[in-house]
């Protein structure tokens, strides 16, 4: 029987992965592809397999299917082989650094490795990045990994990704927006950081479309946090902190992202509305409150603080 199967999700279903123990008659297999709709029925392909007996020839292993593969290839698959995988899951806005120990733990890899092969320069060269790493290149989704997939092997089927998801159409957009996409990537990270709600990201991106086009800085939260090393509330003194990503201290984007965005994250950046809005602030239900000017943000923020002392005094 198929022990686990898990439909990889991107911005729409791409494969759909079953795992193959040993030992397993062609019947169950047969079942199994039938009952995911990869094949339209388990009988044929029951019958298809016995032909000439190519059913013994099929190998154990996690294989990744579409609907509606044709028998032909399917059996070809699963008589090639593949080596059995381990799941990964790379979650929007996951930093490198809280990734690394996960990948190393699930996969056997010392962390030592996996943290060259991050920072390997023909890999950086091919995204054209300027960072020291590829962060925000690891596209977040599910991954099964082969048990002896090398560090570098890893971390190459995460970019490969993140490069099939990046749509032809947005280098027109980059050069309308006079953006690199190592800068739109960047952004779209900062606008990742700033919370999980998919319905702000395109405003939050005009604000930081608006910041940048009249030279002003970003003073994004997510990168003083980025550039502590760890996640947390701030306090005044965090502000000061000297690093290249602080956008309180220097003006622009900083280096390079500082987490890996979402393909949402990533659209809002590149399409952002036109908004005069240049300032936000989060709410108790964690929305932000968006205003066009500082003196509008002060009142904005005094009205959320008040909601919140409200909310707490009838708890």
């Amino acid at each position: 029987m198929v022990l686990s199967v898990q439909a990889c999700e991107l911005e729409e279903q791409e494969a759909i992965w079953i795992r193959i123990p040993p030992g397993d008659p062609v019947e169950a297999v047969a079942e199994s592809l039938a009952a995911h709709e990869i094949v339209r029925s388990a009988r044929a392909f029951e019958r298809f397999a016995r032909m000439g007996r190519k059913h013994l020839g099929i190998k154990p292993g996690m294989y990744p299917f579409r609907a509606r593969t044709p028998m032909g290839k399917v059996l070809a698959m699963l008589r090639e082989g593949r080596p059995d995988a381990k799941r990964i899951r790379v979650k929007e806005g996951v930093w490198l650094s809280e990734l690394m120990p996960v990948l190393g733990r699930t996969l056997d890899i010392p962390i030592d490795s996996l943290k060259l092969a991050v920072r390997d320069s023909a890999l950086r060269a091919e995204l054209g990045t300027a960072a020291e790493t590829v962060e925000g290149y690891l596209y977040p989704t599910t991954y099964y990994v082969p048990v002896n997939a090398t560090p570098l092997e890893v971390v190459r089927q995460m970019v490969d990704t993140f490069e099939a998801r990046w749509r032809p159409e947005w280098d027109d957009r980059l050069a309308a927006l006079n953006f690199t996409r190592h800068e739109i990537v960047t952004l779209a990270s900062i606008i990742q950081g700033e919370g999980p709600l998919d319905l702000d990201r395109p405003l939050v991106s005009s604000v930081y479309h608006n910041r940048l086009s009249s030279n002003q800085r970003l003073q994004a939260d997510p990168t003083v946090v980025y550039a502590l090393g760890r996640r947390g509330r701030l306090y005044n003194k965090h502000y000061e902190v000297k690093s290249a990503y602080n956008t309180y201290r220097v003006s622009g984007l900083p280096p390079g992202p500082i987490c890996q965005p979402s393909y949402h994250s990533i659209l809002a950046a590149l399409y952002p509305p036109e908004t005069d809005y240049y300032y936000f602030v989060a709410n108790a239900a964690g929305q932000h409150v968006f205003s066009r000017s500082y003196r509008e943000h002060l009142n904005t923020i005094r009205a959320v603080r008040d909601s919140r002392s409200a909310a707490d005094s009838k708890q």
